[in-house]
């Protein structure tokens, strides 16, 4: 029996667990599956009681909830030894006031640098850091922050890139990338929600590079469905040194680059429709 918590994907059984934590009701449900599909938006607690009692589950969300958040992601980026920017990063442990006033006096970074705060999408907690005030009113918002509960920051170096980012979308095993290319201001915000335009075919050696890293990323960590940002580096590409250097994870992610909302929908149900063939045939 396949169990479908997702509301636009049928199966033997559909249910809904949305705006809440799962009950008896999802867990009888669950532990009678052969699978389980869950939306791309569930909670931590259907997963896990999914992913505990059922061995068959999409998607594969232990990355995500192993290592939350952006500070999450830099650590799993390390953990896989995979070429990043260099990265600080600074918990709730490791952001107190003593910590900050620390900061104040030198950035462990050299300027410009990037901070990004470990909440946050489409680029409203990411800030290119020109200069020492600017940097300054950056560590006064973690502690207006802090004084709200909400912690932790990241800081890292700029990379020069062209104004443009790489994504790599993995729906089970198929890999769709696309540039998006910011063409006013600094070109630093390389997303849509930023004015980005997509390209969707330019240095199909570089965007090769990237699918490839992904690919392993995936087998190494079971990642069956995200967005995954790239940068290339200005500098290393002019000595013809292709490295995609990892960026972000987005477990939530824009549809524009896919063809839109419903294109979207088609490729997921095809991605689940060959997961459970996969899993029939194994």
């Amino acid at each position: 029996m396949i169990v479908s918590f997702h509301p636009l994907y049928t199966a033997d059984l559909n249910l809904l667990c949305a705006g809440r934590d799962p009950g008896q009701e999802e867990l009888k449900a669950i532990q009678q599956a052969d699978a389980v599909i869950l939306p791309q938006g569930c909670r931590e607690s259907l997963y896990r009681m999914a992913a505990d009692n059922c061995p068959l589950v999409f998607p594969n969300y232990d990355a995500r909830f192993a290592y939350p958040e952006k500070i999450g992601q830099a650590h799993l980026f390390q953990k896989m030894a995979v070429p990043i920017p260099r990265t600080i990063t600074f918990d709730k442990d490791t952001s107190t006031d003593a910590d900050i006033r620390h900061l104040l006096n030198q950035p462990p970074i050299e300027l410009p640098l990037v901070f990004k705060f470990n909440w946050g999408g489409e680029g409203a907690t990411v800030f290119l850091v020109r200069n020492h005030d600017e940097y300054n009113r950056c560590l006064q918002k973690v502690q207006l922050y802090a004084k709200s509960g909400q912690y932790g920051f990241l800081l890292q170096e700029v990379i020069p890139s062209d104004g443009r980012s790489l994504r790599v979308v993995v729906i089970n095993g198929s890999f769709i990338s696309y540039w998006r290319i910011q063409d006013n201001g600094d070109g630093f915000y390389t997303n849509i929600a930023k004015g980005a335009r997509l390209e969707m075919d330019a240095d199909p050696d570089l965007k090769d590079a990237a699918i490839t890293a992904t690919k392993q990323f995936c087998q190494n960590t079971g990642i069956n469905l995200a967005g995954f940002d790239f940068l290339f580096s200005e500098t290393d590409l002019k000595i013809n040194k292709i490295e995609p250097l990892f960026l972000e994870i987005n477990y939530f992610f824009g549809r524009k680059g896919l063809g839109g909302s419903a294109k979207y929908y088609k490729l997921l149900q095809q991605g689940i429709d060959s997961w459970l063939e996969s899993i029939r045939t194994d």
